[in-house]
């Protein structure tokens, strides 16, 4: 059974595209069949999470783990396939995704919101050309309070 003891980035780099989670000695381990292996920068180095979508980019990825002499190599996929290091790695990335669809959301939000009330406002203009009360009455009550917008 394979586990990561510890993902700690050395250092994180960040650009318009991507998060690069460097890594370094003592920084991070995997637990394999209770023996625990470094990670030694002699091939892959970094982890790069694009910041829009989040996923993993560079998958192609090699890393290697050492115990002693005897050195294991893990391919990122293999990595992947572990719940906590997807875990930790998105805990340490978090921080530097981009959350536009958030922002986007509360527009449309506002945008719904806003279109509603001038709805509401034409059904209300209706109900007094009608001169139907009950409806008028029952409208009224959509309205929002004065504190509210």
């Amino acid at each position: 059974m394979i586990t990561v003891k510890m993902l700690k980035p050395y250092y994180i780099k960040a650009n318009a595209e991507y998060v690069r989670v460097v890594l370094a000695y003592q920084y991070f381990s995997v637990v394999i069949n209770d023996d625990t292996y470094q990670f030694i920068p002699i091939e892959a180095k970094e982890i790069r999470v694009n910041r829009s979508n989040k996923k993993i980019e560079n998958i192609e990825a090699r890393f290697a783990f050492q115990k002693g002499k005897k050195i294991i190599y893990m391919s990122m996929t293999e990595l992947i396939s572990l719940p906590d290091f997807i875990f930790q790695l998105h805990t340490i990335a978090k921080p530097y995704f981009k959350e536009e669809k958030e922002a986007e959301h509360n527009e449309n939000e506002e945008l719904i919101n806003e279109l509603e009330l001038i709805n509401l406002k034409r059904l209300i203009d209706k109900a007094l050309d009608k001169r139907d009360y009950k409806l008028l009455k029952e409208l009224v009550k959509y309205l929002p309070k004065k504190d509210e917008t």
